[in-house]
């Protein structure tokens, strides 16, 4: 249901549907959709506005995708973290605290280069996609 709303919002214009309008297009109860709604606000995925008439409309835009990647990024920190203080605990020689110390290292690289690709590619979001080529524009097999 997650993905289906999802998909939903991403598929429509405006990139923002009611409650009412995502429960009718999707043909589920209004529950079914206040779930995955709330699933979706806590990866940062969607985000919650009033319109003009007081209701919440669900919104999804370019930046949220670079919003949701930098908090994967920052939820990999607390880890990172957490297992250093594991470490200190175990004591720095011991099997279990190398192993604690080898998980912290491989998460801080990968957080540092999830951060850094996601402010590098940052542009991407805003960016408008060139029309595809006709066949006559692309070179054939074999030209370049």
């Amino acid at each position: 249901m997650t993905a289906r709303v999802l998909t939903c919002l991403f598929t429509t214009d405006a990139g923002s549907l009611t409650a009412s309008q995502l429960a009718q297009r999707l043909q589920v109860s209004p529950a079914s959709i206040s779930k995955a709604i709330a699933f979706l606000e806590s990866q940062s995925l969607v985000r919650r506005e009033r319109d003009e008439r007081r209701r919440d409309r669900y919104v999804v835009d370019d930046e949220l995708f670079y919003q949701a990647t930098i908090a994967s990024a920052r939820a990999n920190d607390q880890l990172v973290e957490t297992a250093r203080r594991g470490v200190a605990v175990l004591g720095s020689h011991t099997p279990a605290a190398a192993r604690l110390e080898n998980i912290a290292r491989f998460l801080d690289f990968i957080s540092e280069s999830i951060t850094r690709a996601a402010e590098q590619a940052r542009e991407v979001l805003h960016t408008t996609p060139d029309t595809t080529p006709n066949d006559t524009d692309r070179p054939s097999p074999g030209q370049g």
